[in-house]
């Protein structure tokens, strides 16, 4: 749908209560700055427990969702938005459930033929008590993003991540163990339904954790990616089938590893799918969008036309 700027009153909504507020913070700051710039009437939203209100006395036009982690990635929000019909941002109420969901999700690719890490879902003292996979593996919660809360175990720890014990809030009951996949960190975009480019993450220090993700100098993002042609058409293809295996709707990014290392048969493994990734200076999303042509101002443009209910 087509919406003109200087009479479309965008809400964005932004901060939450996840483990990942203040990366949402800077996300909704960055696209309200952008929606401003492109002629947009902007209202931005700390959400709290009580936002039907907020936004029913506003009632803005569109609600760009910009929450991430749970409560405002995982269809909770979605699920809101559609009960009081205000047009939104980002995937339906099933597919950002799915998706924040590692294991579910993971069932999902399984039978779209999509490549996924073999896994198992532990009692959280089941973890800390003894390896639940063979070495190396990577501990992270069942449902939450940004790789928060990741843990990689290998031949150089003394024994499982203890200290999962002391984060229970982040975990819940349960914990994801999952195989290490060695190799190259990719990632991919999907806007409606184009992929775009390959980046690889070059970590300045060890694996891509939330400080890599978010921290100046914190990743190298190398675009496109300097990886085969054959693999690069494959993870772009991979991306763009997870985004419709789930139902994706707006835009989602997809994480890979792609093992590259001399004598192996370079697997490429999907690890997660992201239905509201990060918009901020350092993100991945608004770098693919610009290297196909869409500068940050078309980007966030295109997300209010795409907005909708029922989605």
């Amino acid at each position: 749908m087509k919406r003109t700027p200087a009479h479309t009153h965008v809400a964005v909504l932004k901060g939450g209560w996840s483990a990942e507020r203040e990366v949402s913070l800077n996300s909704g700051a960055a696209c309200a700055a952008a929606l401003g710039r492109a002629g947009f009437r902007v209202t931005e939203v700390d959400v709290g427990r009580d936002i039907v209100s907020v936004l029913s006395e506003l009632n803005p036009d569109v609600a760009f969702n910009a929450l991430h982690g749970r409560w405002g990635e995982d269809g909770c929000m979605s699920a809101v938005l559609e009960t009081i019909r205000i047009p939104y941002t980002h995937s339906g109420v099933l597919a950002s459930a799915l998706a924040m969901h590692k294991e579910k999700s993971k069932t999902i690719f399984r039978a779209a033929g999509i490549p996924v890490a073999n896994s198992r879902t532990v009692p959280l003292e089941e973890a800390a008590a003894r390896h639940p996979l063979p070495l190396p593996y990577v501990l992270k919660p069942v449902a939450e993003g940004s790789s928060v809360g990741v843990h990689i175990v290998d031949q150089r720890s003394n024994g499982p991540a203890a200290i999962i014990l002391e984060q229970r809030e982040l975990y819940g009951a349960e914990i994801m163990a999952e195989r290490f996949v060695p190799g190259k960190e990719l990632t991919c975009a999907v806007m409606g339904d184009a992929a775009l480019g390959v980046i690889e993450i070059v970590p300045a220090v060890g694996f891509y954790d939330y400080r890599a993700k978010y921290a100046p100098g914190g990743s190298a993002h190398v675009l496109p990616a300097e990886i085969p042609h054959d693999v690069y058409r494959n993870v772009q293809q991979h991306a763009l089938l997870a985004h419709r295996a789930l139902g994706c709707r707006g835009i989602s990014r997809a994480d890979f590893r792609f093992d590259s290392r001399p004598g192996v048969d370079g697997e490429i493994i999907l690890l997660e799918v992201n239905t509201q990734p990060g918009m901020t200076s350092t993100s991945l999303v608004p770098e693919l969008a610009a290297h196909a042509g869409h500068s940050f101002e078309d980007l966030v443009t295109w997300m209010v036309n795409d907005a909708s209910v029922e989605r």
